[in-house]
C-alpha cells in the first residue's frame, strides 16, 4: 500500500463472493503469516456443514472479503464526500483491522467462545496476535501503521480519535462491512434463498453527516431499502441456518467438551487460540483428556449428534428466563446438567454418561439499528437527517421481539435417552428449579 493509501496490485485473488480481489504487497505478507493461514483452516460456520456440506469456506476467505469491502466502503464515501478528510494513515488502519478483524477466533466458529471465562472473546486474543513480533512487524514495517492503533479498532479499549471511531463503524455497527461479507457468503455456501443483500447499492448510499455533534456513517435514501434488506436477512440467517437445532447440538456438544477439559487442566484457554478445526479435534481424542470429551468428540467425528428432546419458546415464561439466564453462566448450566443426568439414571435404574444430557441455549443477540438517513430532498413530514426508526418505523425492540419468539432453548440427549427425556424432562428439571409447572407458562 503506497503512502497516499492507493493500492499497487501484487496480485488478485478470484473469490467466489466478490470474484476479484486485488492485494498489494503488504496484504500478501500480512496473509501469509502463520497467524493468519491458520485461518484456511477454520470453517467459518462451524458445524453447519453437518447440515448443509458444502459450507465449508473458511475464516481465511471471510477476512479477505471483509478487507475487499471495507477498501469499497472508504472509496465509496471519498467519492460521495470528497471534503471527508480521510487520512491516508487511517485508510491502513482501517484496511488492517478488516484483514484481521478475526484472527483471534477459535476453533469452530462461535462455539467455544459461547463458554465464557477462561475463554477470552476473539477480539481479545486478536490483541495478543496483533502484538505478536510476527505480525507486528509486518503491520509496522510494511503498513505504516502502528499495532495498537489496529488493535484499537477491533477491540476499543479508549475513546477513539474521531477519524478512527468513524472508520470503526465500518467494521462494527449496523452497517458494518462484517455483515455484508458472511451473510451473502454464508447464504451462497449453504445454497440457501436468505442473507441476499444489494451490496453495491448500500456502497453508494454511504455518506458522512455531522449528527448530534459529532461525524457519523449514515446512509442516503436510496441506501433505506438494502439496509433493510441486511437486517431481514440476518434474521433470516439466524432463524433457518444459525439457530439449525443440528449446528446448536453440536455448538452445545463442542461446548461441552471443551469444558470438561479447561476443569480437568488437560488444556487451556490460550491452547485453544493456536488450534485450528483439526488439530483441536485430534488434540481432543488423546489420552489425558477426560472421557467426557473424548466422547463427545468421537461422536461429533461419526455423526452421532444428540436430538431434540425438549424445546422451550419464550412463551414459557419463567421457565425460558431461567434457563436463558444460564448462558452467562457456564458452571451453573453445567451442574444443572449434571444433575438432570443423574436423576434420569435414577429414574431409569441404569447407568448414564455424564454428558448425554445437555442445555442448549443460544446466545442472545443484539439488534443495532441506531442509524441515520439523510435526504437530499427530504418528503413532506420528513428531514433532512432522521433517525432510522423516524424513517421506517422499525425499532430494534421490533427485531428483539422477532428473535425472542424464534431462539429456542433445548435439551438435547443421546439418541437411546430422546424419548424417555421427552416423557420425563418436568419431573427431572422442575424439582432442580423449585419450580411447578403452572408457575412455568399459561395452560
Amino acid at each position: 500500500m503506497s503512502e497516499s493509501g492507493t493500492m499497487r496490485v501484487s496480485t488478485t485473488i478470484r473469490d467466489t463472493l466478490h470474484d476479484r480481489i486485488p492485494l498489494d504487497a503488504p496484504t500478501v505478507q500480512l496473509i501469509g503469516t502463520q497467524s493468519f493461514l491458520r485461518l484456511d483452516r477454520i470453517q467459518q460456520l462451524g458445524f453447519v456443514s453437518k447440515v448443509w456440506p458444502g459450507a465449508k469456506h473458511t475464516r481465511f476467505e471471510h477476512s479477505l472479503g471483509v478487507y475487499h469491502l471495507m477498501r469499497q466502503a472508504i472509496d465509496s464515501l471519498m467519492r460521495s464526500c470528497p471534503g471527508v478528510g480521510i487520512s491516508d494513515e487511517s485508510i491502513r488502519v482501517a484496511s488492517a483491522a478488516a484483514l484481521l478483524h478475526d484472527i483471534g477466533h477459535y476453533p469452530f466458529s462461535h462455539a467455544i467462545e459461547e463458554l465464557g471465562d477462561p475463554v477470552l472473546p476473539h477480539e481479545t486474543v486478536a490483541r495478543r496476535v496483533i502484538g505478536s513480533e510476527e505480525v507486528s512487524s509486518i503491520l509496522e514495517r510494511d503498513w505504516r501503521v502502528d499495532p495498537d492503533d489496529v488493535m484499537e479498532m477491533i477491540d476499543p479499549t479508549v475513546d477513539p480519535e474521531p477519524e478512527f471511531d468513524l472508520l470503526r463503524g465500518l467494521l462494527s455497527g449496523p452497517l458494518d462491512v462484517d455483515k455484508l461479507d458472511y451473510l451473502p457468503r454464508d447464504a451462497k455456501g449453504c445454497n440457501v434463498p436468505y442473507g441476499g443483500v444489494d451490496t453495491a447499492r448500500l456502497m453508494d448510499a454511504l455518506r458522512v453527516a455531522e449528527v448530534e455533534g459529532g461525524r457519523q456513517i449514515v446512509v442516503g435514501e436510496k441506501g433505506v431499502s438494502p439496509l433493510h434488506s441486511l437486517i431481514n436477512a440476518r434474521q433470516e440467517m439466524f432463524d433457518n441456518v444459525y439457530w439449525h437445532h443440528t449446528n446448536r447440538a453440536c455448538m452445545v456438544m463442542l461446548l461441552r467438551a471443551v469444558q470438561e477439559a479447561i476443569i480437568l487442566g488437560s488444556i487451556t484457554a490460550e491452547e485453544l487460540t493456536h488450534l485450528d478445526d483439526v488439530s483441536l479435534i485430534q488434540r481432543f481424542r488423546e489420552a489425558d483428556m477426560p472421557s467426557q470429551t473424548r466422547a463427545l468428540v468421537g461422536a461429533l467425528e461419526s455423526r452421532a449428534i444428540h436430538k431434540r428432546a425438549v424445546e422451550i419458546s419464550a412463551r414459557a415464561s419463567d421457565l425460558y428466563d431461567y434457563l436463558g439466564g444460564l448462558f452467562y453462566q457456564p458452571a451453573a448450566r453445567r451442574r444443572l446438567e449434571l444433575s438432570m443426568t443423574a436423576a434420569l439414571s435414577f429414574q431409569l435404574g441404569t447407568e448414564i454418561g455424564e454428558h448425554e444430557v445437555l442445555i442448549d441455549i443460544p446466545k442472545p443477540e443484539k439488534w443495532k439499528t441506531s442509524v441515520w438517513v439523510q435526504f437530499d430532498r427530504p418528503p413532506v413530514g420528513f428531514r433532512e437527517l432522521m433517525p432510522w426508526v423516524d424513517v421506517v418505523g422499525l425499532a430494534d425492540d421490533d427485531f428483539k421481539r422477532y428473535e425472542e419468539h424464534r431462539r429456542l432453548i433445548r435439551i438435547v440427549t443421546t439418541e437411546r435417552l430422546r424419548d424417555e427425556v421427552a416423557k420425563r424432562w418436568e419431573s427431572l428439571l422442575f424439582p432442580l428449579m423449585g419450580m411447578s409447572r403452572l408457575e412455568t407458562w399459561p395452560s
